[in-house]
């Protein structure tokens, strides 16, 4: 069955492209945009990267339009211009900038821009300039205490107390004359 998968996700592409085409030309770049950007975070498809990139441009989002075309390997003097305004406003964080990239574009195989990318993302998170991981995992590379991290650690010991406490009166309705 795994040719019918593959086969269904490669028809998948097409229909997505078609629908994010017929909503550029009803002017609905929104709809082309999130067509899209769902079918990229899972899909590297290189002509919907290109195809996000012209949505992410014709919105005015230079930066989203850059880092898409970046992915995608797409060339040219606009491509440049945004891909200037990506990193102006990540402020050549490199960490930043990677996270930035679609998911599917991060997954290997990777491009040698892209893997380039993500070394120096690597070397910066080891030099301490960027605490997340930019790998893309939630992980961070500590230096500092996590507050939520702390909340949730009180918030499950108190059930554990709560649990234990539960158990013993269960018990003690149990065992006779206890």
């Amino acid at each position: 069955m795994p040719d019918q998968e593959s086969q269904t996700s490669t028809d998948a592409a097409p229909d997505v492209l078609a629908e994010a085409t017929a909503a550029i030309e009803r002017h609905e770049l929104w709809v082309a945009r999130d067509l899209l950007a769902g079918h990229v975070r899972e899909e590297r498809d290189l002509e919907a990267l290109r195809l996000l990139g012209e949505v992410h441009h014709g919105m005015g989002d230079l930066p989203a339009a850059g880092a898409v075309w970046f992915g995608a390997g797409v060339k040219g003097p606009e491509v440049d211009a945004a891909v200037r305004a990506w990193r102006a406003s990540h402020g050549d964080d490199f960490g930043a900038m990677w996270r930035s990239l679609p998911r599917s574009v991060r997954q290997e195989p990777r491009s040698k821009k892209v893997e380039a990318l993500r070394a120096k993302a690597l070397e910066a998170r080891s030099a301490g300039e960027s605490t997340p991981d930019p790998a893309g995992s939630a992980a961070s590379s500590g230096g500092g205490i996590d507050a939520a991290q702390i909340i949730a650690w009180v918030i499950a010991a108190f059930v554990i107390v709560c649990a234990v406490v539960g158990l013993i009166q269960i018990l003690r309705w149990m065992v006779p004359g206890g």
